[in-house]
């Protein structure tokens, strides 16, 4: 009787072991298998805490460090602990959160009430995000081509440049509310939000002036 159970595990333990290597092969695949027991774990995939602390460390030595890591960590994958990578997920970040700024003052503008004072605040506002917006995508575009050609030092002082620019961009919105008639709950709704963006984009440049080349 203890052979016979012996069996039945053995043939059990087989089937088992036979299902994960088939989970494995249809992993590499990219085709599902059947359910086993231990598909999640081998599914599960564990958290790097090298690329994490990485990411971290690097945002202690930015302005707003507590909103870079929330920003930033989801990317730990991408990043490594590549600093360049870093800097193009935190450029990445900025240009998301810029364009969302975007449709947010936009939705401000069609609210009904809408003063023709606050109206043309507000359209200054959007053509200066959107100039933002192209000093940051120029910024990234030249940290992907950093060192491929021409002179490192002068490319990455025209990346400081852009994001510099951009973050004056950002705060010439804001200013363009002062001095206008403008309502507390449209310059609050459009401050809060621009505020949000500027302290990204000064991480960004944080990071950035990190580098070394």
């Amino acid at each position: 009787m203890f052979t016979y159970y012996i069996q039945i595990a053995f043939v059990q333990f087989a089937s088992c072991q036979h299902q994960t290597q088939t989970i494995l092969n249809d992993l590499q695949q990219m085709n599902p298998p059947d359910p086993c027991p231990i598909k999640s774990l081998l599914l599960h995939k564990p958290i790097n805490t090298t690329s994490t602390d990485f990411i971290k460390t690097s945002c202690n030595s930015t302005t707003y460090p507590s909103l870079c890591y929330k920003s930033l960590s989801s990317y730990a994958s991408s990043v490594q602990t590549d600093p360049r990578n870093l800097c193009d997920a935190a450029l990445t970040v900025t240009i998301q959160a810029a364009r969302n700024t975007t449709k947010l003052v936009s939705q401000i503008s069609r609210q009904k009430g809408i003063t023709k004072t606050e109206a043309g605040a507000i359209e200054d506002c959007i053509e200066n995000i959107g100039d933002s917006i192209d000093e940051l995508k120029q910024s990234l575009k030249a940290m992907g081509n950093l060192g491929s050609a021409g002179d490192t030092e002068f490319q990455m002082a025209n990346i400081k440049t852009w994001v510099s620019a951009a973050i004056t961009d950002e705060n010439t919105c804001t200013d363009g509310f002062s001095g206008r008639k403008v309502s507390a709950a449209v310059k609050n709704n459009i401050r809060d939000s621009i505020v949000n963006l500027a302290k990204l984009t000064s991480n960004a440049l944080s990071l950035i002036n990190q580098l070394t080349y």
